[in-house]
């Protein structure tokens, strides 16, 4: 009989260091999406805050304490990532468990917004995209959650089945990022 492995999303693709860019997957962790009940967002804001350090952040924005992390991910959701979700949220909020639907990449080094500007439409200069913010958008023709973690450093969330797909427009758009640098 066969024996199942689980294994990350983008094993054997990352990581890759382009230049003075490093794309590569961060230690897979728990994430679980969060939807409160309508009148709860308050509440479950709360919970999360005492038990994880994160409270619900506002659109457009993440929370971050220690390893845990709370991305706005739409209207009234939220997603939870590095910290199991406290006892009790389940009681304000909907509770699913997307740990295995996702792929994570971190894009670090000079040069990261040009990378990721290059595959999708937002404006991620630091004076309109900040440390801190995150959102839903595209990158090239996958839909994603794109978070600033640092003044040179990026998450980029899609779904697991692009796992191939996103490594190699990033690792192309990582390429042409370098070689205009190197000329």
């Amino acid at each position: 009989m066969a024996e199942l492995v689980a294994t990350s999303p983008a094993k054997g693709l990352l990581p890759v260091t382009i230049g003075g860019l490093t794309l590569s997957e961060p230690a897979h962790a728990m994430m679980t999406g969060i939807s409160p009940h309508t009148g709860e967002v308050a509440q479950a804001s709360a919970l999360l805050k005492q038990a994880t350090g994160c409270d619900l952040p506002a659109p457009n924005r993440l929370t971050r304490s220690g390893d845990a992390m709370a991305l706005w991910t739409g209207r009234n959701r939220w997603m939870l990532i590095g910290a199991p979700a406290p006892e009790g949220l389940a009681e304000t909020a909907a509770l699913t468990d997307q740990s295995d639907a996702w792929v994570a990449v971190t894009i670090e080094g000079p040069g990261a917004a040009l990378v990721l500007a290059r595959l999708c439409p937002l404006d991620l200069r630091d004076t309109a995209f900040p440390e801190g913010t995150a959102t839903r958008s595209e990158i090239f023709h996958m839909q994603a959650i794109i978070a600033r973690t640092g003044p040179a450093s990026f998450l980029v969330l899609t779904f697991r089945s692009m796992a191939g797909t996103l490594v190699h427009d990033l690792t192309t758009a990582a390429r042409a990022v370098a070689a205009r640098a190197e000329v």
